[in-house]
């Protein structure tokens, strides 16, 4: 059975609030940069990703229809790296990781990013 391992990490600045610093900073962007850096130090090709599973607790307005899939693409993942959205609210980062931890083991899915909050990334891949 394969392991799923975390080998890298990668986290956005605390800012968004009301006043902050990057309040007006799409979520798609924000995330995009976060995993684009979590590939970067896993040494990883972006083509390599399989798949994108992140966390948002509130999938409607501006971080609406599937803003994993929008901030892959913002990453420079290819289109063929598929993109899904959890919403599990204050676990909704939680819900994301063991999803792509699952498809790592169950589904044998060598490269899945997940993360959430717009606030962290991780990149797992499968070890045997």
């Amino acid at each position: 059975m394969a392991d799923a391992v975390i080998v890298s990490t990668a986290r956005t600045p605390i800012g968004r609030a009301y006043r902050g610093a990057f309040n007006n900073t799409h979520g798609a962007a924000v995330g995009g940069h976060v995993i684009a850096h979590a590939v970067k130090r896993a040494g990883l090709e972006p083509g390599e990703v399989e798949d994108v599973v992140m966390g948002c607790a509130l999938p409607e307005g501006a971080t609406g229809q599937n803003i994993a899939r929008q901030a892959a693409l913002r990453a420079g993942l290819p289109v063929t790296t598929a993109g899904m959205t959890v919403n599990r609210f204050c676990s909704s980062g939680m819900q994301a990781i063991a999803l792509a931890a699952q498809r790592v083991i169950v589904d044998r899915v060598p490269i899945v990013v997940a993360g959430a909050g717009w606030s962290r990334s991780a990149s797992c891949r499968t070890s045997t």
